[in-house]
């Protein structure tokens, strides 16, 4: 399925070696703690601001739904997308 396909992972996000500002809102709003779920909830969220980037809150929950996290919880998580989505 991904033959002939741009597949992007979050090492791209950076341009000229400064953070992607959703991964310094991550940073920002504490919603970065062990590192497992980060790669996955970041490229979600990253996937969803791409879309719609104003999306609800209920938009962001729904996104981030595949995605696992039991060291912040999703509140950081949310907040996070929230105020990248802001600007």
């Amino acid at each position: 399925e991904a033959q002939d396909t741009r597949v992007y992972t979050i090492e791209g996000l950076s341009r000229n070696g400064q953070p992607d500002p959703l991964q310094l809102a991550f940073v920002n709003h504490g919603a970065i703690q062990c590192g497992y779920c980060t790669p996955g909830a970041l490229m979600s969220a990253k996937g969803l601001l791409s879309r719609n980037p104003h999306p609800s809150r209920e938009e962001i929950t729904d996104a981030l739904s595949g995605n696992l996290c039991r060291c912040t919880g999703y509140q950081k998580i949310i907040d996070a997308v929230e105020a990248a989505a802001k600007g």
